[in-house]
């Protein structure tokens, strides 16, 4: 019989207490407790995955309408770092144009979460080089 992980108030509390001692801001935690934009995004026009030297690994789901994405979802499997950055990126790329999307840079990401420690800034630069990727993939296809 599979159990569901309830996580209490007093759990999420305490994560924010430790991820706050770690170095990570309040909107950064934020990002990672609530995870808006966690899972998959069902006919997605594409979907990109990559899997960093460190291990984590993100999956992109795009839905586009001319050359504009309108949705934007992503599966992480990392530490609180990739998933915040990530979830941080899909805010940002939502309703913009695939141009204005491969346009953005770490700083971006790093601007939305106000502060990370800095032995999780690979995490941007990963969630950055997943997007391109995906952005790259889906020009070639059209």
């Amino acid at each position: 019989m599979t159990q569901l992980l309830e996580i209490t108030a007093s759990d999420s509390e305490n994560m924010r207490e430790l991820l706050a001692s770690s170095g990570y801001a309040d909107k950064a935690i934020a990002y990672f407790l609530n995870r808006a934009n966690m899972g998959s995004l069902p006919n997605a026009d594409h979907v990109t995955q990559l899997t960093g030297p460190c291990g984590d690994t993100m999956k992109i789901y795009l839905k586009l309408e001319e050359e504009t994405i309108k949705d934007a979802r992503i599966q992480v499997l990392g530490y609180p770092g990739a998933i915040a950055s990530a979830m941080a990126a899909m805010d940002l790329i939502k309703c913009k144009t695939i141009e204005d999307a491969i346009a953005i840079k770490d700083g971006d990401i790093f601007r939305m979460l106000e502060e990370i420690p800095d032995q999780k800034q690979h995490c941007i630069r990963l969630t950055i080089k997943t997007l391109q990727k995906a952005i790259e993939e889906y020009r070639c296809k059209k």
